[in-house]
């Protein structure tokens, strides 16, 4: 089995969805592996990683706003605000998605859906730039 590894810097220029399959696979056509699984992981907190709807910007803008309700910001509804109002907010959006995904690799293609993107999920409106672990095994 081979493996190679890669962290991937995105600067996000505000809070929201961010697509960054291209740079995924981009990455992804300069290995030799033709057949296996590419993880990423996200090394932050108020930072998530999700799959989703790369057609509608709908979709986005709903998800984004949904997550915005369920972790609001505020003074005085945390006890953690060390960087700002958005600081905590920010660590329950990234508890209640993820900061690793799967993506199966079939001759050396992302075996992602039709309507499928892969996104970086920026919780924080000054937030530095954000790194990602790209982790493929394979054949």
């Amino acid at each position: 089995m081979k493996q190679a590894m890669h962290l991937l810097e995105i600067a996000a220029k505000h809070r929201g969805l961010h697509d960054f399959t291209t740079d995924v696979r981009a990455w992804l056509g300069k290995q030799d592996i033709a057949n296996g699984m590419l993880t990423l992981f996200c090394r932050h907190t108020s930072a998530s990683l999700l799959i989703q709807e790369n057609a509608a910007s709908a979709v986005r803008r709903d998800l984004e706003k949904y997550f915005d309700e369920l972790a609001p910001e505020g003074t005085g509804l945390y006890e953690h605000d060390d960087e700002g109002p958005d600081d905590m907010p920010a660590h329950l959006k990234t508890a209640l998605t993820q900061v690793q995904l799967s993506v199966p690799v079939m001759q050396g293609k992302l075996m992602l859906g039709t309507w499928q993107g892969i996104y970086l999920f920026e919780h924080r409106d000054a937030a530095p730039a954000r790194e990602i672990v790209l982790h493929l095994s394979g054949e």
